[in-house]
């Protein structure tokens, strides 16, 4: 082979091999996006899997909570809302603040052998008729009693009274006239079985019961 031939054939690989090497794939760095999104994911596979664990105990915190539930209901509806409302309306406390009434509502006090309302009873009749006005489906019977002293007829219709003077207050205060019953125990039913000038004070009242 001539030296021109040689010449020309190292010319034409060189050429060949420039030309292949400029058209060869260039090195590409990593995916930024796929990168932080893989790293992303697999925090966010992480944060998935601490919100499964969180709330895997959580759920069974739930059952759990269902023990949270139960702290509740100790201390609301099964305790004081049943239990301890049970136990608490036999205590003397209970009774001079609740009388008999239902626990919306407040008893209405009178002085002896009388059935007028007492100006310091008007804010209790306010709260008795204020639930009553907040809540129009609901009901309520009036309870008049009195302290012993007198004859059972003549209590009775003390009784009877003083549950028509609350009707009349409620009645001017809104409330319906077939949403409100009374009833009267004159001295039957005694809250305080003394012979104290407070037991018989006590005595003297309205219970206002949700019907």
């Amino acid at each position: 082979m001539s030296t021109f031939s040689r010449f020309f054939l190292a010319a034409m690989l060189t050429g060949t091999l420039l030309f292949l090497g400029g058209c060869a794939p260039k090195p590409v760095a990593p995916y930024a996006g796929g990168g932080a999104g893989s790293a992303s994911d697999a925090t966010n596979g992480n944060r998935m899997g601490n919100i499964t664990e969180e709330m895997g105990p959580g759920s069974e915190g739930g059952t759990g909570g269902g023990g949270g539930t139960e702290g509740l209901d100790a201390t609301g509806r099964n305790g004081s809302g049943s239990l301890g409302h049970d136990a608490d309306t036999q205590s003397d406390a209970y009774k001079l603040e609740h009388g008999r009434c239902s626990p919306e509502f407040k008893p209405v006090y009178f002085d002896y052998d009388q059935s007028k309302i007492k100006g310091d009873q008007i804010p209790t009749m306010e709260h008795n008729g204020s639930y009553l006005r907040n809540h129009p489906s609901a009901k309520v019977l009036i309870e008049g009693n009195t302290d012993y002293r007198g004859t059972h007829e003549y209590n009775l219709a003390l009784g009877e009274r003083r549950a028509m003077a609350a009707k009349k207050y409620l009645r001017a205060f809104g409330i319906a006239e077939n949403r409100i019953r009374t009833v009267s125990y004159g001295e039957e039913r005694p809250l305080f079985t003394g012979n104290s000038e407070a037991d018989y004070a006590h005595n003297r009242r309205d219970d206002f019961i949700l019907e």
